[in-house]
């Protein structure tokens, strides 16, 4: 099926950017695979994170079809574009749908993307993850890539007003190598995944997650000017967010 939407959606985001004069460093795309199924999977610190996600898998000329929760998709606006784009609905109280369609996606070669966290994280740190994209990824045989962003919250994040000015705000994102599911996913031995089961594979996907998250942290150039500014940072680092749990 033509992707005649999502194209130039993707323009509309990049001018936007370039509007906004973002700074960008994006690093690991080269794990994104050219084809073939995959699942994407990323922390979650904002409402526009699915963007920036999308965006990393870009160089490889994919196109991500996120699991989004179905409300958005019952919108007069955004509901006929994620459609049109293929994204997947997932209604909480039948799960077993939007998992299903996944797998299709996945099985006929298509990048699925996954937040785990299932909400965004207002602490800005880690929430427990669930064990759905381990679950597919296996299922399908295909490999998992983690990925991390950062600095997404200070454009628009939750219970904070949105920030679209002129701001030159560096978004750090670093995707890492795949995780292989011990179904034949990946190439190379089968010991590190073989026969693992969902929830232990999805703590070591967890693992992976947080040591991208730091490697981001660690190279996002700014720093809070002062203590009204340091709402962004995560209390571990001296920010004033919330203690993780929220």
């Amino acid at each position: 099926m033509a992707d005649l939407v999502y194209p130039p959606v993707v323009g509309i985001c990049r001018t936007a950017f370039k509007a906004m004069d973002l700074r960008i460093d994006l690093k690991g795309q080269e794990h994104v695979p050219r084809r073939g199924g995959a699942v994407l999977v990323s922390n979650h610190i904002s409402y526009l994170d699915f963007v920036f996600c999308g965006y990393a898998a870009r160089p490889a000329k994919r196109f991500v079809r996120f699991m989004t929760k179905d409300s958005v998709f019952r919108h007069r606006v955004s509901g006929p574009l994620l459609r049109a784009m293929r994204h997947i609905p997932v209604d909480r109280a039948q799960g077993g749908q939007a998992f299903s369609h996944a797998l299709r996606a996945l099985r006929s070669g298509e990048v699925v993307g996954v937040f785990p966290e299932a909400t965004i994280s207002q602490s800005f740190t880690l929430k427990s993850f669930k064990s759905g994209a381990a679950r597919l990824a296996q299922q399908a045989g295909v490999p998992l890539l983690p990925m991390a962003v950062w600095g997404t919250q200070r454009i628009w994040t939750k219970g904070r007003p949105r920030d679209f000015g002129r701001n030159h705000l560096p978004i750090t994102m670093r995707l890492g190598a795949p995780v292989p599911t011990g179904d034949g996913a990946v190439d190379g031995p089968p010991a590190e995944g073989a026969h693992e089961d969902a929830e232990k594979l999805t703590e070591r996907l967890k693992a992976r997650i947080q040591e991208l998250l730091e490697a981001a942290q660690g190279a996002y150039p700014d720093r809070p000017r002062g203590p009204g500014d340091d709402w962004w940072q995560p209390a571990h680092l001296g920010g004033s967010a919330p203690a993780p749990g929220v």
